[in-house]
């Protein structure tokens, strides 16, 4: 992270979000819309391996700021895209839960595709064998037992959504040092 020692201007804050890149897995699929999306508002992105989630952030290097090296981010979005893909993930409950724990250093929120999806988990809409009550019940015992939140967003404002939310990160952690 960047050195707690130097406190940047609102002007200097300015100039380094102006830099930030949005970090996407190498193993995330079917996200055109996102890549889109970034491409669409000039927003710069790379294919970066991550160990948990499906986007994070970086401030690349900037001398001129004070910045020698890249700086990575402690925040991750994992993306699902259907409650389907959520309640498929959550019975492969290892590996999901092994995710979880990596995730618990990070500042760490599940997005799912989908703008009814908390209606949809509650009434069963969705093609997994897994009862309703089950499945919220284990997203539910997730939450609390990791720390993190979920969202339900409609697909086209996933690129927003993402791109806002690691925004606001790295500024807040900007203005706090």
């Amino acid at each position: 992270m960047i050195a707690a020692l130097y406190k940047y201007t609102d002007k200097e804050i300015t100039e380094l979000l102006k830099t930030i890149t949005i970090l996407v897995d190498t193993r995330e699929q079917k996200n055109e819309h996102i890549i889109q999306y970034f491409e669409a508002k000039g927003i710069a992105y790379k294919s970066h391996k991550e160990d948990t989630g499906d986007y994070s952030v970086m401030l690349p290097k900037n001398e001129g700021l004070g910045i020698y090296r890249d700086t990575y981010f402690p925040v991750a979005v994992e993306r699902k895209n259907s409650v389907d893909e959520l309640a498929q993930t959550i019975k492969e409950r290892t590996r999901f839960e092994n995710e979880l724990i990596r995730g618990q250093r990070l500042k760490f929120i599940l997005m799912v595709e989908d703008p009814n999806g908390y209606e949809n988990l509650i009434l069963g809409n969705y093609q997994s064998q897994f009862e309703p009550k089950a499945l919220l019940g284990s997203l539910k015992s997730f939450e609390t037992r990791y720390g993190f939140s979920t969202v339900f967003i409609p697909k086209k404002a996933a690129g927003n959504y993402i791109f806002h939310h690691l925004y606001y990160h790295v500024r807040n952690y900007l203005k706090q040092l």
